[in-house]
């Protein structure tokens, strides 16, 4: 196994870890960013007013994008898997 495939396997890794946690991490920041919004509007200063909408809001996007961010993963995990006798030189 070769520098290059290493690094290519966890550029792949890499990519494939922002691109299934970004749908959540948008969801998360948006509520967020309305909560903080509807705060300033109302002048709530609440710090915990912002962890129920965010947690919800989260479940729901895990339920939602769950299929297809546990089908990216095993398709990764099935490649490299596959290609297993090729990184040991076989």
């Amino acid at each position: 196994m070769t520098i290059d495939s290493v690094m290519d396997i966890t550029r792949q890794a890499l990519y494939l870890i922002i691109e299934v946690s970004l749908p959540v991490l948008l969801v998360s920041l948006c509520v967020g960013l309305a909560v903080s919004i509807f705060q300033t509007v109302t002048s709530i200063q609440e710090q915990t007013l912002t962890f129920v909408p965010k947690i919800i809001c989260v479940f729901l996007s895990l339920v939602l994008f769950g299929n297809w961010m546990m089908t990216a993963l095993v398709e990764f995990m099935t490649s490299l898997w596959s290609n297993f006798g090729m990184y040991m030189g076989g």
